[in-house]
């Protein structure tokens, strides 16, 4: 085994132990001994406490590597510390093989198209510097960042350094598949064989055949996961199994988590809290949630992003016009976050793609005039792909575990969850339908659900139950690893990879770190300018001035440099 092989197995497993760690500490301090969070909502818990403080800290410092070692250290003590003493020996052991598992997905040599555009770089400076306002004015992928850049980049650690920025994917994707299988084996245990434990049952399939590659996860697929755990504890708060604060614990970690990672996602807690209000029907609603302590973590949660976002771009949310102010020196103009909006838009109803684009952005995706366009484009080409994915894998789940004889089932009253999911494809599908736009585990839940209540009216002795169960986690198992063994072996010859010596994703000099170099610069010239070092003629796109103590980017076509009495300050152009 390599030096580099193993040192990055190690941060692999020591990453999800100090994350984890987190988790164990937040949930010692601020949940009672009443509820229970398995090991991966614990999990999440973690990621959530880091994305939070990560937002914070960035007002104040870069996340270095002393900084970022001291960290990883804290979590690792307190995952020890504050480890369960009545911890679940079966629950562990879960955990464990989950993430010995996923360690063949984490060599990710090549990584997704937007990962050098604009994932790395934000990552990256992360690590270089505190926040600098008007940051968005470098690239529009600036303007509103996806939480698990912040996440990763509490990651730039010694020996590794920039290696571990996609680490975040594979810890959500880890927890997520904790918690799944945790439900499937507890309701197998308490032979519960129900709608919940299909649902979970299925779902692991999913996750794990269809989203088995690391690089493809984006920004996007992480936040789709998450959407499985969201629904998978709905369903088991319909069945009132948990107390009420132990499920609005989960929902305010995950809501949170999925909103940080693409803010689009908002409408999905808006629509989700009158379904918590009809279902739960108490008289103490509201005095139940306003006693919940992770409320308020949550509040904090969201808050910190959307200041981080204004103080990129000028708008709490970026790109919906609405949520912009203009006023500021460093915001974005309303005619350009209403032309990214359109393009948006645009693209994800295939108006833009690499070999096309249509002539009027506004005219074709107004009046569904868009439709045959995608229907032709995407629809044909990607979106029946996966659908047909869908029915074999609805298929496999149907043969499996028929059963001609069926079982007394209990009522069940899923029309909230079907008019909550309907509403969520019907704003998916106007305005922004495209797969990795959250159609991946819409349309899947959509089938997963009905699927899941049709399997649990057959009836299936424990014996043959457990014989089928095995055959499906087998089978997905397998899939996952021969999956990764042929991406591993093609990658080798394709790239000309040894995949024990060449573990680490390729860098390039020039792509990944242009977006530093350009900040850098920038800063450079503004302080040479201040100190009257040199002519100050900016060819950059960018300029730069101080506000609050902090750098300040601008556009150099709308600001002028000019001299008042012996220093340099900024002043907009005049149209």
């Amino acid at each position: 085994m390599s030096v580099k092989l193993l040192f990055i197995v190690s941060f692999y497993f020591l990453s999800a132990i100090s994350t984890l760690g987190y988790g164990f500490f937040l949930k010692y301090y601020l949940t009672s001994n009443k509820i229970n969070l398995d090991y991966g909502i614990s999990g999440l818990l973690g990621i959530f406490f880091l994305i939070l403080y990560s937002y914070l800290s960035h007002f104040f410092i870069a996340h270095g590597m002393i900084h970022n070692s001291i960290l990883f250290l804290l979590g690792i003590f307190s995952f020890i510390f504050f480890f369960p003493s009545n911890y679940n020996k079966i629950h562990f052991k879960i955990i464990c093989l989950i993430f010995v598992l996923l360690l063949i997905a984490f060599f990710c040599f090549k990584t997704h198209d937007d990962f050098p555009y604009y994932h790395f770089p934000y990552t990256n400076y992360l690590t270089k510097s505190e926040i600098i306002i008007g940051v968005g004015n470098y690239d529009p992928a600036f303007r509103s960042p996806s939480s698990i850049f912040y996440f990763n980049s509490l990651f730039y650690l010694p020996f590794i350094k920039h290696n571990l920025y996609h680490i975040g994917s594979i810890l959500i994707m880890g927890y997520s598949l904790t918690t799944i299988c945790t439900t499937i084996f507890e309701r197998f245990k308490l032979k519960k064989i129900d709608h919940i434990f299909f649902y979970s049952l299925i779902s692991f399939t999913f996750i794990l055949v269809f989203f088995y590659r690391i690089s493809e996860h984006g920004t996007d697929r992480s936040a789709q996961i998450l959407s499985f755990i969201l629904i998978l504890e709905i369903l088991i708060f319909f069945k009132k199994e948990q107390i009420f604060d132990s499920f609005l614990n989960k929902i305010f970690i995950i809501g949170s988590l999925i909103i940080s990672l693409k803010v689009f996602y908002l409408i999905y807690m808006i629509l989700l809290i009158p379904i918590i209000y009809f279902v739960h029907k108490k008289k103490y609603f509201l005095k139940e949630i306003i006693k919940n302590k992770l409320l308020y973590l949550s509040i904090l949660f969201l808050f910190l992003m959307t200041s981080i976002n204004f103080f990129n771009s000028g708008c709490l949310a970026y790109p919906l016009p609405f949520s912009c102010f203009e006023n500021f020196n460093w915001s974005v103009s309303l005619e350009e976050v209403q032309r990214m909006k359109t393009h948006y838009e645009n693209w994800s109803k295939a108006g833009a793609t690499p070999n096309f684009s249509v002539d009027n952005y506004k005219e074709y995706i107004s009046n569904f005039n868009w439709f045959a366009g995608w229907l032709d484009r995407y629809f044909f080409n990607k979106v029946s792909d996966f659908l047909l994915g869908l029915l074999f894998l609805t298929i496999i789940f149907i043969f499996t575990f028929y059963s001609s004889k069926r079982k007394n089932n209990e009522k069940l009253n899923l029309k909230l969850l079907y008019t909550f999911l309907a509403i969520l494809f019907l704003e998916w599908f106007y305005n922004h339908p495209t797969l990795r736009y959250g159609g991946y585990s819409l349309i899947a839940i959509l089938i997963f659900i009905p699927l899941s209540v049709l399997l649990a009216k057959f009836y299936n002795d424990i014996k043959k139950l457990r014989s089928k169960v095995f055959f499906i986690l087998f089978l997905t198992v397998s899939i996952f690893f021969y999956r990764h063994v042929d991406r591993i072996s093609f990658e080798h010859e394709f790239y000309n990879y040894s995949p024990f010596k060449t573990v680490f994703y390729k860098i390039d000099e020039d792509h990944h770190f242009r977006v530093e170099k350009e900040f850098k610069k920038t800063i450079e010239f503004y302080e040479n300018c201040t100190r009257k070092k040199i002519k100050c003629e900016n060819k950059n796109k960018l300029l730069a001035f101080k506000k609050f103590n902090r750098f300040v980017f601008v556009e150099s076509d709308k600001f002028s440099l000019e001299e008042v009495n012996g220093t340099y300050t900024y002043s907009k152009k005049q149209k």
